[in-house]
Order: structure tokens, then C-alpha cells, then sequence
């Protein structure tokens, strides 16, 4: 295996750019993942990468080596450890990602609940909410224009592998998503609309979330046949978006799930 150590390389500038630019990972339809956890859990539930690509130091990790080996027949790159501290964008990098083909989801596959985001920017905010959503039973998610890439590296650091468990649609037309939804959807505001627990949460639900700045677009929150609110202790007016989702889809969970004691 041929070691890469200059950032002059074709193969490093291509790396580089799919790591850090969501439009190339849009026009190639592949995205860039880090660490061990993260690509044997590709591997587990979706398949085999593209590429391997480790560095020095994490080639002679048994970690590493064991994963690597049970990827045969997957090329693999070696990248200098210099090289692979500047594809990274963590302070101690783990020594191995992948290239994968991002999985391609059909429309409306699940005839379950769903989310759909509403120019939600924070990656770290995206990546928890479909942790939550895979963790509380959901199935799909829409993100509209302007959230974070789904498939950016804060993104998938966030969500820890839950990518693999949902069917994710990027620049979706939410509006459209809503009018062809055949059952209940509910709008999470930050104080319009009747407490979160007096809700019948029994049904389909699409659940839309909107920014922490702007919250939910007019327009779509005048679609929404519900408007809900978490109650909050007095003096705080401010709940971040992640927390808010990760509450709504585990009442949903509770009141589909669990039975009252006594």
C-alpha cells in the first residue's frame, strides 16, 4: 500500500474537498466518515464503503487493523499522519474513515411519524435530532432549504450512526411534504398553540421544527393542523431546539408505548 504524504496528491485534494464542501458531496453523492464507530456501523446496517482510507498511526492499532480486515477487498488508502490531521476536524484524530455512497431514500417509505426541519443551521442541532428521531422510533426526515448538510461531518459526529437507521430527505419542499401527509401534523413553537402534554399523540404524526432564531416559517406553521408548546418552568423562555425535538418524539414514544402505573 502506497503511503500519500503530500497535500499536492489527487487523491488527498479530492479527500479534502468532499470532507469539507457539501456541494461536492451533493454532485458526487458520497460523503467522508470518521472513526471506527462510525464506519463498522455503516458497514453493519448499510454495507461496504467506497474507500478506506487510514492513517499511519491508526494502521497499527488493533482497532483499526480488525475493522480494516473485515472489510476485504475495500480499497485502501495510507495517509501520512500529518495528512490525516488536516482531513480531520477533530483536536485527536481517530486514524480511519471511509468514503461511502450516501443512501438514497424513495419518498414517503415509512407509514409511520416523521420530522421535517425548517432552516435548522446548527449541525450539532441536526445531528441530535436524528439521534433522537432513530432512538424514539422514526423512520424519516425531511430537511428543508437551509438546514445543515445531513451528511456533513458535524452532522454525523452528532448523530453517532443514526443515519443508518432513517430514510433522510435533503432540500425537501416541506410545504409539499405537509399537503401530501395523510395524517396530523404539529407544529413545535416556542409558546403559540396548547401544552405538548394534553396532545392525543396516538396517531401518524409529522412533526415540524423550525431554527432557534426564526422558528418555523409562517407559512408552514399556518399548514400545520396543530400548534404545540412545551411547558417551561417560570422565568425561562428558552429551550434549544434539539432538547425540545428529543421531548416531543419521546412523548410520542411514552403515550404509543407505555401505560400508566397504578
Amino acid at each position: 500500500m502506497k503511503l500519500i504524504a503530500s497535500r499536492a496528491n489527487p487523491s488527498f485534494k479530492r479527500l479534502r474537498l468532499l470532507a469539507e464542501d457539501v456541494r461536492e458531496q451533493r454532485r458526487t453523492g458520497t460523503a467522508l466518515l470518521e472513526g471506527a464507530h462510525l464506519v463498522s456501523a455503516f458497514r453493519d446496517k448499510i454495507g461496504l464503503p467506497e474507500q478506506l482510507i487510514v492513517s499511519e498511526h491508526g494502521g497499527a492499532q488493533p482497532e483499526i487493523r480488525a475493522l480494516c480486515d473485515s472489510l476485504e477487498g475495500v480499497e485502501t488508502c495510507l495517509l501520512s499522519d500529518n495528512l490525516f490531521k488536516t482531513l480531520s476536524d477533530l483536536v485527536a484524530p481517530t486514524g480511519i474513515a471511509a468514503v461511502i455512497r450516501i443512501p438514497q431514500a424513495a419518498a414517503h417509505q415509512s407509514h409511520g411519524s416523521c420530522v421535517l426541519l425548517d432552516a435548522v443551521q446548527d449541525a450539532g442541532n441536526v445531528g441530535s435530532i436524528l439521534r433522537s428521531a432513530a432512538a424514539a422510533g422514526i423512520a424519516e426526515v425531511f430537511l428543508g432549504t437551509g438546514c445543515a448538510g445531513a451528511w456533513t461531518r458535524r452532522v454525523l459526529r452528532a448523530a453517532q450512526g443514526a443515519h443508518f437507521d432513517l430514510h433522510l430527505h435533503e432540500q425537501a419542499d416541506l410545504a409539499d411534504v405537509v399537503a401530501r401527509f395523510s395524517g396530523t401534523t404539529l407544529a413545535a413553537t416556542a409558546h403559540a398553540g396548547d401544552s405538548l402534554y394534553r396532545q392525543d399523540l396516538g396517531g401518524r404524526l409529522a412533526w415540524l421544527f423550525g431554527s432557534e432564531g426564526s422558528g418555523i416559517s409562517p407559512a408552514l406553521e399556518a399548514a400545520a393542523a396543530r400548534r404545540v408548546n412545551i411547558p417551561l418552568a417560570i422565568g425561562s423562555n428558552s429551550l434549544n431546539v434539539a432538547a425540545a425535538a428529543a421531548i416531543c418524539l419521546f412523548e410520542e414514544l411514552r403515550q404509543k408505548n407505555f401505560t400508566r402505573l397504578g
